[in-house]
C-alpha cells in the first residue's frame, strides 16, 4: 500500500445527527428511519437526500449500529450522520469500512451507566488510515465481495425459511395438504378443521417441550444474543462477548439441539433455531431470557419452526403479551395460544420435506460465518495498510484459515 496518513475524523467529515424521536417511525413508510436500534425503520417524510454513514449514538451494552446508506432518509436525534467532506479526499464507503473496526473501540470510550452514549468528541477525535482514492477504491472492492457474498447466502436463507412456512400455511391453514380431497371436515370450537386434527394450547402437545429458564455454568467466552441484536433467524449479527462473571443479567438461555426460540416481546419477529448442523454453536451462544422456545424430536422440527414464526402464532403472541413499560409474553401468556395440531404422521412428512431446507439454511450461515471472520480479520489490516491490496488483484476470496495465512 502506498504511504498514508493518519488524519481525525472531523477534519476529513462533516458529523451531524437527526432531529426526530425515536418513535416517530411508521409501519410501512416511504423512507429507511435510522434510530439507535439494529434494525432499520421506515418512515413518511425524509429530512436527508445524500450519500452517509449512520451511527447510533447509544445503546444499552455499547453495541452501537453503524450503516450505510445512499438515498432520501430520516434519522432519531441520537444517530450520526457522517458525511465526507470532499470525495476526492475520501469516500464514503471508505468511512464506513474505516469505523467498522473501531466499534469495540467505541464501546469502551462511551459513557453512561443504564444506557451507553458515544459521544461527538469521541468521534472528532477519532483517527483514521487516510490512503489515495486508488487505493481506498481497491480496499471497498475486496470487502465487499465478502459482503456481497455473505448477503446471497442470506437472501437464500430467507427463501428456503420463507417457503417453510409457506408449505405451513398450504397444509395447516388452507388445508391442502397430500390427500385432503379425501378427508372430512369437523367444527372444533368455532373452527372448521379435518377430522382427527385437534385444537389445543401450544404448551400441551406432547411432541414439544417448553424450554425451561434457567441460569447456565460456564466459564469460557460466549457470543452474547438479545432480541434487540438478532435479525431474524441470523446469527452472526451484534452479538456480544461475554464471560461468566459478567454476564448480562437477562441471559439465562444456552441453547438446545432441536429447539425452536422465539422473541417474547410484541410485534417483534425474531427466531433461532438450533439442529445438527449447527449443533457446534451450542457451546458458544448465550440467549437472552427475552427469548423462549420448544425443544422436540428431529422428525418434528421442520412443523415446529413453521408454527412458531407462521403468522397465525405470531398474532396469538401478540394479543397475550402483557405489561406496562415492556410488552411481551409471559409464561401464563403462551399457555393461552392455541394451535391446529394436525395427525402426527402429517407432520412427519412435512418435516421430511422442510428439514432439509432448515439444514441447507445452517449451511448456508457456516458459510457466513467463515466470510465474516474472514472479513474481519482482513478490514482491520487493509485498512492499516499491513496488507498490500495488491495480494487480492484478481479478487480472490480467502476463507478465515486463509486469511490467517495472510495475517500472519
Amino acid at each position: 500500500m502506498k504511504s498514508s496518513q493518519k488524519v481525525k475524523l472531523c477534519d476529513i467529515c462533516n458529523i451531524r445527527t437527526g432531529k426526530l424521536d425515536s418513535n416517530a417511525a411508521v409501519e410501512g413508510g416511504k423512507y429507511p428511519f435510522f434510530t439507535c436500534a439494529q434494525e432499520t425503520f421506515s418512515i413518511d417524510k425524509f429530512a436527508f437526500d445524500t450519500e452517509a454513514v449512520l451511527l447510533g449514538g447509544n445503546n444499552a451494552n455499547g453495541i452501537f449500529p453503524l450503516k450505510y446508506y445512499q438515498g432520501k432518509f430520516n434519522a432519531y436525534q441520537r444517530t450520526y450522520i457522517i458525511e465526507s467532506k470532499d470525495r476526492s479526499k475520501i469516500l464514503n464507503k471508505f468511512v464506513y469500512f474505516s469505523l467498522r473496526p473501531v466499534l469495540k473501540y467505541f464501546k469502551s470510550a462511551s459513557i453512561g451507566a443504564a444506557t451507553q452514549y458515544l459521544t461527538k468528541p469521541v468521534l472528532d477525535n477519532l483517527k483514521i488510515n487516510l490512503p489515495d482514492i486508488k487505493t481506498q477504491r481497491s480496499i471497498i472492492d475486496i470487502v465487499y465481495i465478502y459482503d456481497d457474498l455473505i448477503g446471497i447466502n442470506q437472501k437464500r436463507i430467507q427463501l428456503l425459511e420463507q417457503a417453510t412456512r409457506l408449505l405451513y400455511r398450504e397444509w395447516f391453514v388452507y388445508f391442502r395438504f397430500p390427500g385432503h380431497e379425501n378427508v372430512k371436515m369437523i367444527d372444533i370450537k368455532g373452527l372448521h378443521i379435518p377430522e382427527g386434527w385437534k385444537y389445543v394450547p401450544i404448551t400441551e402437545i406432547n411432541i414439544f417441550k417448553k424450554i425451561s429458564v434457567g441460569v447456565p455454568v460456564f466459564s469460557d467466552m460466549r457470543q452474547y444474543y438479545q432480541t434487540s441484536n438478532i435479525n431474524r433467524t441470523d446469527l452472526i449479527g451484534d452479538g456480544e462477548q461475554v464471560d461468566f462473571e459478567n454476564r448480562p443479567s437477562r441471559a439465562s438461555i444456552t441453547p438446545i439441539i432441536n429447539a425452536v426460540y422465539f422473541a417474547r416481546m410484541k410485534d417483534t419477529e425474531k427466531f433461532l433455531y438450533f439442529n445438527k448442523n449447527n449443533s457446534d454453536l451450542l457451546d458458544k451462544i448465550l440467549l437472552s431470557t427475552g427469548m423462549t422456545g420448544f425443544k422436540t424430536a428431529e422428525k418434528y422440527l421442520g412443523f415446529l419452526f413453521a408454527l412458531v414464526s407462521s403468522y397465525e402464532f405470531i398474532q396469538n403472541k401478540n394479543n397475550f403479551a402483557t405489561g406496562a413499560t415492556q410488552v411481551s409474553l409471559s409464561d401464563s401468556g403462551l399457555k393461552k395460544i392455541k394451535v391446529v395440531f394436525p395427525k402426527i404422521e402429517l407432520i412427519e412428512k412435512f418435516s421430511e420435506i422442510t428439514n432439509p431446507w432448515l439444514e441447507a439454511c445452517s449451511n448456508l450461515r457456516k458459510q457466513n460465518q467463515k466470510l465474516a471472520q474472514a472479513r474481519d480479520l482482513l478490514l482491520p489490516r487493509l485498512m492499516s495498510g499491513k496488507i498490500d491490496v495488491s495480494e487480492f488483484d484478481n479478487h480472490n476470496i480467502p476463507l478465515e484459515s486463509e486469511v490467517e495465512k495472510i495475517v500472519n
